[in-house]
């Protein structure tokens, strides 16, 4: 592994000494289909995404709301594939700048197979890994094995998880975590939950790994709010709706670039006027 700072650290870090948050956004790979897919990675890279998360569409994702299971959906209609979407990954990686991070349940890393799984993501300019249902506990074999090919291994944490827990995710994690501010499944909301500022002063407290939150963000003045207790937010189910409400029109990658911007532009307005947050 090399003694360099992943992309990840080094996006991170690039954010901190310009003093400002970043932006995490989520997508499904292979909806509408994967060849839009590789579109709309490039779009959210140009639109000024920090960090690009790409879904691994499985059958039975306990996590994720309505929108995002339909989008998964949809995609395994088309044919989606992990192996699949390593190859698109891999066919973009070249021209996107942004950090990749692949989300995955644990279920199609284990039926790859794990060591194989480490190097094909490898090869295909992942950065990093996050495996939603991969309890912390069990999680030691596979973040070596994903530390040895130059991948970060990225942990979820949530409102209930023990202070125990979250010590030893800050300790076996890499690049950043990745807290959700509400329990359930995953949605825009209205508002963003009091709970994500709670759960971002305990991580404080244990780690100064970097912090991207999320869960029911949808608009640039949650973005803001986020960002003044955490490194990065993430948006997911709102975006993954504006790709619904396009499908595979060509109006789906302007209408993604157009709301990344419009998430980022007040972003930056905001926090021209706000003090740096504490880390």
């Amino acid at each position: 592994m090399s003694s360099r700072p992943s992309r990840i650290a080094a996006t991170f870090e690039r954010l901190g000494r310009a003093g400002r948050g970043g932006l995490v956004t989520y997508t499904t790979a292979g909806d509408p289909t994967l060849d839009r897919s590789a579109e709309i990675l490039m779009a959210l890279d140009r639109a000024g995404a920090d960090v690009i998360e790409v879904g691994v569409p499985f059958s039975d994702p306990l996590a994720d709301g309505p929108v995002i299971q339909r989008a998964v959906e949809r995609a395994l209609a088309g044919g989606t594939t992990l192996s699949r979407v390593l190859d698109m990954i891999g066919e973009i990686r070249g021209v996107v700048n942004a950090p990749i991070v692949l989300f995955s349940y644990a279920n199609p890393i284990a039926r790859m197979g794990f060591d194989t799984f480490a190097g094909r993501a490898a090869a295909a300019g992942v950065d990093g890994v996050l495996t939603l249902d991969l309890p912390i506990e069990e999680a030691g074999d596979f973040r070596a094995l994903l530390e040895g090919a130059g991948l970060d291994t990225i942990f979820l944490l949530s409102p209930t998880t023990t202070e125990e827990r979250l010590a030893r995710a800050a300790a076996l994690g890499s690049g950043f975590l990745y807290g959700i501010s509400r329990l359930g499944v995953t949605g825009a909301r209205e508002a963003v939950s009091a709970g994500a500022r709670v759960l971002a002063a305990r991580v404080r407290g244990v780690t100064d790994l970097p912090l991207a939150l999320g869960f029911g963000i949808s608009r640039p003045e949650h973005v803001a709010e986020v960002l003044g207790y955490a490194d990065a937010a993430v948006v997911g189910s709102a975006l993954v709706k504006v790709i619904a409400e396009h499908g595979d029109a060509g109006t789906v990658v302007p209408a993604v670039e157009s709301y990344i911007r419009w998430l980022k532009g007040v972003e930056i307005r905001e926090q021209a006027a706000a003090p740096e947050p504490a880390r």
